[in-house]
């Protein structure tokens, strides 16, 4: 696997704050790595994006420590690369697969939009955090 070229990194408590924070370290991201195509920086942004959003929406904790987010983001010369975790969470309830909402529905449509911008999507539980990476394959 090639070197990593950039890397961006955030941790804190599960909040709509939060987000706001993962955006800033996007921003920051692209800054260190004007070289990624701008249609690529715009899909990987909204995918990570969204899947920090369903984790701040959607994560209970699993004991009494509150639920906090991580998002760790690297760049390769041909791949970015995500993991957006949700620490002392619950495991996801459910199904991981994406569902087809109603066209009048409000939500249910967040893993269909990340699959749908990325190359690859794939979960990982392991002590008691549910990390979802996400790969994509760069455009260039």
């Amino acid at each position: 696997m090639t070197d990593v070229l950039a890397r961006r990194s955030f941790r804190g408590l599960s909040t709509a704050e939060a987000i706001d924070s993962v955006h800033n370290e996007l921003d920051k991201l692209w800054e260190d790595a004007p070289f990624v195509q701008a249609m690529d920086q715009m899909t990987f942004t909204t995918a990570v994006v969204e899947s920090a959003s369903n984790i701040v929406q959607h994560a209970h904790p699993a004991a009494a420590k509150p639920v906090e987010l991580g998002v760790d983001i690297s760049v390769r010369s041909t791949q970015l690369q995500a993991r957006v975790s949700a620490y002392h969470a619950k495991p996801p309830f459910g199904p991981l697969e994406p569902g087809t909402a109603d066209d009048d529905a409000e939500s249910g449509r967040g893993l269909a939009l990340i699959e749908a911008l990325v190359t690859t999507v794939t979960f990982e539980r392991q002590d008691g955090t549910n990390t979802w990476v996400l790969t994509r394959t760069s455009q260039s």
